[in-house]
């Protein structure tokens, strides 16, 4: 399959690659974390200790961190390679990531603040990100590639 002739990525669309390429190394870490949780005796030891119900919680959100941190490889790449399916799921990607950082506000037990300070950063990528690739012709001539 050979790339068709488009615009670079540039300009503004550095910026949301930026981003995405920041979520990927921060998906990554996450991972790193949950791994180290099982590998390790006494975060092993303190997870089998929890309720059932905890542990279920617990696995639940490892499987969603796989899950988000595979989605934001497999978008990174798509954007790399110019694949015309980009704006619709780099916007998907950002909804996903508001609905997580919501979830984190609303159930974590963290100060108010800090809970505020997560939830900002995703609804200010998605409030100027979502827009501009669903309207930008930039996004539309760089997005070229089947």
């Amino acid at each position: 399959m050979t790339a068709l002739p488009g615009e670079r990525i540039g300009g503004w669309l550095l910026a949301p690659l930026a981003w995405l390429l920041v979520a990927l190394l921060s998906a990554s870490l996450a991972l790193l974390l949950y791994c180290t949780a099982l590998v390790t005796p006494y975060a092993l030891k303190n997870l089998t200790s929890q309720t059932p119900m905890d542990i279920a919680v617990w696995f639940v959100s490892f499987g969603f961190a796989i899950a988000m941190w595979y989605y934001t490889l497999w978008l990174t790449i798509a954007f790399f390679k110019r694949r015309r399916r980009v704006p619709k799921h780099y916007i998907i990607w950002l909804l996903i990531a508001v609905l997580l950082a919501l979830k984190a506000f609303a159930f974590s037990p963290v100060s108010d603040a800090l809970a505020v300070r997560q939830l900002l950063f995703p609804l200010l990528a998605a409030a100027l990100f979502a827009p501009y690739f669903r309207r930008s012709e930039r996004v539309k001539k760089t997005f070229v590639n089947p």
